[in-house]
């Protein structure tokens, strides 16, 4: 384990910046604290609590039939829909979010098949947040490591917080690095932005300090080199820490490591208290 030369002070207050706006936008008006249910649509139409319309889904992707008897428009790309309407194709993993008055109907496609999940500003669970428990930011947990990209990418499906879908993924390379006096590698994802990795990983403290299912940390890849931080005090929860009505993935097998990773974000309080 390589440890860095770092001002605690400075180091300590970065964190503390980058975990307090991370919790703003997961209580965020629209944000996965306010989802009322993940309601997964197939060729019958029918009704969905909390949102307009009856709900179907077919080859061609997802319809809803609008009535006047739904109060409020529904409004998709900045227009107000009427009657039926059919949304525009929505690629794995992609998704459109409807405007319904206060709230958002999100439409998506997760393995291969379609869910609806309304978001509320006023869900419950929102309303209690109280904020996301962290190990204290510690340098020592900021590690060296080295990423060799695979010649192309290679898909890897990986399990689901539901049982009904997989996810599968493109994996760019592998991150290897060292902790606990232990050589470890991780299998990385393409990231949100074209200069980021994802990973998705257990260990030793999954299921005791932290959530069991899975975290995940980014890691930033600057152009043309191989050689990466890994900072575990910015592992973070996926949604389903939080939320039922998520499908977040599983980290793939080789992705649990064998070490304690005492950094990063612990187990929501309120799935503490279950």
């Amino acid at each position: 384990m390589t440890v860095r030369a770092i001002d605690k002070d400075t180091f300590a207050r970065e964190w503390a910046d980058w975990h307090r706006l991370h919790e703003e936008n997961l209580a965020s008006p629209n944000g996965w604290l306010t989802i009322t249910g993940l309601h997964w649509l197939g060729p019958e139409r029918h009704r969905i609590d909390r949102a307009p319309g009856l709900w179907s889904a077919g080859p061609d992707g997802v319809t809803v039939v609008l009535s006047g008897d739904d109060p409020g428009d529904l409004v998709v790309d900045g227009r107000p829909v009427h009657g039926e309407y059919a949304f525009a194709p929505i690629p794995e993993r992609g998704g459109i979010n409807a405007v319904w008055g206060d709230a958002v109907i999100e439409v998506a496609r997760r393995g291969g098949e379609y869910i609806v999940r309304p978001r509320h500003p006023d869900h419950p669970l929102r309303a209690a947040f109280g904020g996301v428990p962290a190990y204290a930011p510690d340098p020592a947990w900021v590690l060296d490591g080295q990423y060799t990209p695979f010649a192309a990418p290679e898909p890897v499906t990986v399990g689901a917080v539901v049982d009904r879908i997989k996810h599968v993924y493109d994996a760019t390379g592998r991150i290897e690095f060292e902790a606990g006096g232990q050589p470890l590698a991780l299998t990385a994802f393409p990231g949100r932005a074209a200069d980021q990795l994802s990973v998705l990983f257990t260990d030793a403290t999954s299921g005791r300090t932290t959530y069991p299912a899975c975290r995940s940390l980014t890691v930033r890849v600057a152009g043309g080199q191989q050689a990466v931080t890994l900072d575990f005090n910015r592992a973070v929860n996926l949604p389903c820490a939080y939320t039922d009505f998520a499908t977040c993935p599983l980290p793939p097998a080789g992705n649990r490591l064998p070490v304690a990773v005492e950094a990063g974000e612990q187990t929501p309080y309120e799935r503490a208290a279950h």
